[in-house]
């Protein structure tokens, strides 16, 4: 005799304790449009989640309107490419960055705010007037807005846009801003003067970490402390807990002719990532391409006790997702879509990265074992007829 089970009048207590063994977003979502009681049973920010396989958000293609406000972003684990509504990210705008699953906006306005793209939720950071090297902000001083000081003492302008563009390189977090209950620290990686700034939520203004310009290469939260790293792999960490930030050194491998770095946090240990790229030229009917391609990676691990570093063949199951975002490591095994001992980039060298240059975007995925580097899915050759503003970007899907 077969027994009826309503499934739908389960126990709100053994709904939620099913829902949090659950470990990727997707699922969590469909267990939750089951029926009603389940969702009134289940958290609509499911905080339990570990951090998701990275999406890859897409420039805009030719053929769209510049005013857009739909964002497409690849799936590595769906194969699939989701269109989002994300005005605040239409190419008017700049981002500068992508941490915990916000993306970092800049517009041509003092105003730097962070958006999660599936929430839609927002945040603001303390403006770019507020930076210490900004020493007036005049809105009425048409294409010399900004007055700022090097640290020479010497004064010149920006504009508006000048600000936006080019001022700042990348911004991370401590942790996501999306805990109303927790604090978060911000870190500023500046592009022109290497200098790190940083704030604390709910700080209305920027402080610079004094002794560690040009640690600008990258930077990563790692153990308490952001670890920054120059363009030679030297790495300063700094503890910005206290009123005064305490900054100490660890020596690496220099890494002489290496183009960038990237610092990695993977479980307890910190990587340092090294990126090699090359110039080449392309005749494509009658017009000369310069571009830049990656060739290589190498990836050192840091021993503690020393410090020392050794040097890396392979990642085994891992997989490292490095480019304009803050950087990640994936246990491969844990989601479908992507492969250990590989390293997912994207294209992050600013001054190649202009609006309408011919050629293809550098991204792609490295083989730490064999050396090869193979095309994205969804980035096959000539599909985007040049490069599109801003390049493609990794961002984690959040639902929190």
């Amino acid at each position: 005799m077969s027994i009826s089970v309503d499934w739908s009048e389960l126990q709100p207590e053994l709904i939620e304790s099913i829902a949090k063994k659950l470990k990727v977003h997707k699922d969590y979502v469909r267990f939750r449009a089951v029926c009603s009681n389940w969702r009134k049973s289940t958290s609509k920010t499911p905080k339990h989640l570990p951090c998701q396989l990275p999406w890859l958000m897409l420039p805009q293609t030719n053929n769209q309107n510049r005013q857009s406000h739909l964002r497409a972003f690849f799936s590595l684990s769906d194969n699939k490419t989701y269109r989002l509504s994300l005005p605040e990210a239409s190419n008017i705008r700049r981002r500068c960055g992508s941490s915990h699953g916000w993306l970092v906006i800049l517009e041509e306005t003092p105003a730097v705010f962070l958006i999660n793209p599936l929430t839609r939720v927002k945040h603001h950071l303390p403006p770019l007037s507020s930076f210490p090297n900004v020493t007036k902000f005049n809105f009425y001083d048409i294409g010399r807005e900004y007055t700022l000081k090097t640290s020479e003492g010497d004064a010149y302008t920006c504009s508006l846009k000048e600000m936006r563009d080019s001022f700042i390189k990348k911004v991370v977090f401590s942790s996501s801003p999306s805990d109303s209950h927790s604090d978060y620290f911000a870190l500023a990686i500046l592009n022109q003067t290497g200098d790190l700034a940083y704030c604390k939520k709910g700080d209305s203004f920027w402080k610079f970490i004094d002794n560690a310009q040009s640690y600008c290469e990258d930077a990563v939260y790692h153990k308490g402390c952001f670890y920054a790293v120059s363009k030679y792999g030297t790495i300063a960490v700094c503890d910005v807990s206290q009123s005064l930030p305490n900054v100490s050194f660890i020596q690496t491998p220099l890494q002489v002719g290496g183009d960038m770095q990237y610092l990695v946090s993977l479980d307890d240990e910190l990587l340092l990532v090294t990126r090699y790229l090359e110039l080449g030229f392309d005749v494509d009917q009658h017009q000369l391409d310069i571009f830049y391609k990656t060739t290589e990676f190498r990836v050192y691990k840091l021993v503690l006790n020393g410090p020392k570093w050794e040097s890396l063949s392979k990642l085994d199951e891992w997989a490292l997702f490095v480019g304009e975002n803050s950087s990640m490591a994936f246990r491969a095994s844990d989601f479908q879509g992507c492969k250990g001992n590989q390293i997912y980039f994207t294209d992050d060298y600013s001054e190649w990265n202009y609006d309408g240059a011919n050629g293809d975007h550098d991204l792609g995925v490295y083989d730490l074992e064999d050396g090869c580097v193979v095309g994205l899915p969804c980035y096959p050759r000539k599909f985007y007829n040049g490069r599109r503003w801003p390049p493609p970007i990794w961002v984690t899907p959040s639902l929190h």
